[in-house]
């Protein structure tokens, strides 16, 4: 019986490490591009392209923007102030990198990520985090948004 038929798998990974030293939190987050491109094109602008050799100046501000409204970040019961620091293109996956500043200690983190949900209803979001040396991880989807860690 031959395969009919493709089903693709509409996941991002994100990345959060506590750099205690630093006093930050340092996210990596990794996005398809072809989905990335297509949310941005409906909440934004549907002419944007992403990995080209004359992207729009106004991509950053897009890529900004849409992950600050996704993607939400509590410590010690506070939210969180997200600086947007850069993106790169590695094949078909765009690397979007932010940063909270100022993280004197962490008690408790609550991690929200919505990346996508608005486009694909099967969506999946891992987060991967490392926190004091410990490791943990999460799968988010569009009925289980949120992630919460604890440490005393």
């Amino acid at each position: 019986m031959a395969f009919k038929g493709f089903h693709k798998y509409y996941i991002s990974v994100t990345q959060l490490d506590y750099v205690e030293n630093k006093e930050s939190v340092q996210i990596t987050s990794r996005i398809f591009i072809d989905d990335f491109e297509k949310v941005l094109r409906e909440r934004y602008d549907d002419n944007i392209e992403l990995a080209v050799k004359d992207e729009k100046a106004s991509v950053n501000g897009y890529v900004e923007k849409y992950l600050k409204d996704k993607i939400k970040i509590k410590i010690n019961g506070h939210d969180a102030s997200m600086v947007f620091i850069g993106k790169e293109y590695d094949n078909d996956i765009m690397l979007c990198y932010i940063e909270i500043q100022h993280v004197k200690k962490i008690n408790s983190i609550e991690i929200t990520n919505q990346v996508l949900f608005d486009l694909f209803e099967d969506q999946q979001n891992m987060i991967k985090t490392k926190i004091y040396s410990k490791q943990k991880g999460f799968l988010l989807n569009k009925s289980d948004q949120t992630a919460m860690l604890k440490f005393n």
